[in-house]
């Protein structure tokens, strides 16, 4: 059960495409000449159709198959990077400084364009595929725009699908799960105010760093003593900013953080109990407090029979024995959760070896996982739209 032929022959012009991609990385919507280059390559494959600026700078290319099917399947990949700067050294480093590919969407893009020429080339299935290459994942919900933009309508797609690398787990290694397999990735913003005063005379004033302290202890017993312990919650304060010398009390004090959960009612509670903490603390101290809790994403909850097909396709690569098929959920967000709500579909991860986390500055996509992404893809588009 190896690799396809066909994969491994397009090995080296993708590295050479997905190097080009990490040397050029452009950030959120911003993904004018990724863009660009993904719709040349989708020309030169002749696929049926190209569709630009779908979702602002998304890109969709329509491959048929050989047969009369109707059945629409959609395959996905993101395009954008990350404001960090990169010190991985490598010759095909980032040109820009302060941006570079540390979630490998460069690669994403790299086997989701050796998919498409291999699936222009064959035709070997009974349907139509849907190559999307997607703006934004990271922080700008670049799949709800282009769900909002029509995507799924617009070409008739019955099921979609993802796929992330995944640091740490072999080459030629996948790992899915139905259900929940990446986080609801929410936002809070507090606002403590108090009153300013000399640090001298603590008496006179009211504290919001203090104020903040008790606050930020307490909110780590949300998931110790409020949360079901059976359900992950993960609560954390991120930014404490306040105060600007050593001999004053300031009047302010803001603090940033995430939460994230894998289901509603958790979610609901974790909020809830922010803002009981935040409101009883400050008001116990005299002080007064605003909280902001935003919901930018839903989980990526991976649907039954659309994760059988995806673990089935992996199967058919890599063997049984190198596919877990109930991997524990990851507690990162990510926004294909979004394309999942607007019809059935599975997020799959493939391993990237032995290499930096993601979004480290030493992390690069692992180019020896190339081969076994293109024939994953083509493997699922044969198996789902079987003649």
């Amino acid at each position: 059960m190896p690799i396809l032929n066909r994969a491994a022959e397009l090995q080296a012009d993708v590295t050479e495409w997905r190097h080009h991609l990490h040397e050029t990385p452009e950030i959120l919507y911003e993904v004018h000449a990724t863009a660009a280059f993904v719709a040349e390559k989708l020309k030169e494959f002749g696929v049926d159709e190209i569709v630009t600026g779908l979702g602002r700078t998304g890109v969709v290319g329509i491959i048929k198959g050989r047969g009369n099917g109707k059945r629409v399947i959609g395959l996905r990949a993101d395009m954008d990077a990350l404001p960090l700067q990169e010190i991985t050294g490598k010759d095909w480093a980032s040109k820009t400084d302060g941006r570079m590919h540390a979630c490998g969407h460069d690669g994403h893009t790299a086997m989701l364009l050796g998919a498409a020429k291999y699936l222009a080339e064959t035709r070997n299935f009974d349907g139509t595929v849907a190559v999307i290459f997607q703006p934004a994942e990271e922080g700008g919900a670049g799949a709800l725009a282009m769900v909002e933009d029509g995507l799924m309508d617009r070409f008739n797609i019955a099921e979609v699908y993802g796929m992330h690398n995944m640091p740490g787990m072999p080459v030629g290694t996948f790992a899915i799960r139905k259900g929940g397999i990446m986080a609801a990735p929410d936002k809070f913003y507090i606002t403590i105010k108090g009153r300013g005063g000399h640090a001298a005379e603590p008496h006179r004033a009211i504290d919001p760093i203090a104020i903040g302290a008790q606050i930020v202890s307490n909110l780590q017993l949300i998931a110790a003593r409020t949360a079901n312990p059976v359900r992950s919650v993960v609560v954390s304060v991120t930014r404490f900013q306040a105060g600007t010398t050593h001999n004053i009390i300031p009047e302010t004090a803001e603090l940033t953080g995430t939460v994230r959960t894998h289901d509603d009612e958790t979610q609901d509670i974790a909020e809830r109990r922010i803002r009981e903490i935040v409101a009883g603390i400050a008001s116990a101290h005299g002080a007064t407090a605003e909280v902001i809790y935003e919901r930018p994403c839903p989980v990526t909850s991976n649907h039954p029979q659309e994760t059988d097909n995806a673990a089935r396709a992996a199967i058919s690569i890599v063997g049984e024995n190198n596919v877990d098929t109930d991997v524990d959920p990851s507690m990162a967000g990510e926004d294909f959760a979004f394309m999942l709500k607007a019809r059935p579909g599975a997020y799959i991860m493939i391993g990237n070896g032995d290499t930096a986390g993601l979004h480290n500055p030493a992390y690069d996509f692992n180019d020896e996982a190339i081969a076994y992404g293109i024939s994953y893809w083509a493997k699922l588009v044969e198996q789902r739209l079987a003649d």
